[in-house]
């Protein structure tokens, strides 16, 4: 008898789990419409274009490397350039359970 509640308890287990994963897909998931409508610099814009149309950004990390890789840091999103110009943003986390920063191009 100990051994069907011990499989029970651990089946339980599981379908706990599974469903703190599911509530984090469904987060996601949930919010992909608004990542489309999220704006964002296109790769290659230059800093200075990206401060005009975006402002000042609320944070700004670098040059660090070679080439120097800079990281401003907007309140919706975090943009890289390479020198001066833009290689990539993302969209910055909005739950501590999301899986990070999410490529928007």
């Amino acid at each position: 008898m100990h051994k069907l509640s011990g499989l029970l308890f651990f089946a339980a287990l599981a379908v706990l789990g599974g469903a703190a994963v599911t509530r984090a897909d469904t987060l996601l998931i949930e919010r992909r419409p608004a990542v489309d409508q999220v704006q964002h610099p296109a790769r290659g814009t230059l800093m200075a274009a990206v401060e005009q149309n975006f402002g000042p950004p609320l944070h700004r990390v670098g040059p660090i490397g070679e080439p120097p890789i800079t990281r401003w840091v907007y309140s919706e999103i975090t943009v890289y350039f390479e020198r001066d110009h833009v290689i990539s943003s993302v969209i910055n986390q909005s739950a501590p359970n999301e899986q990070g920063p999410r490529p928007v191009h």
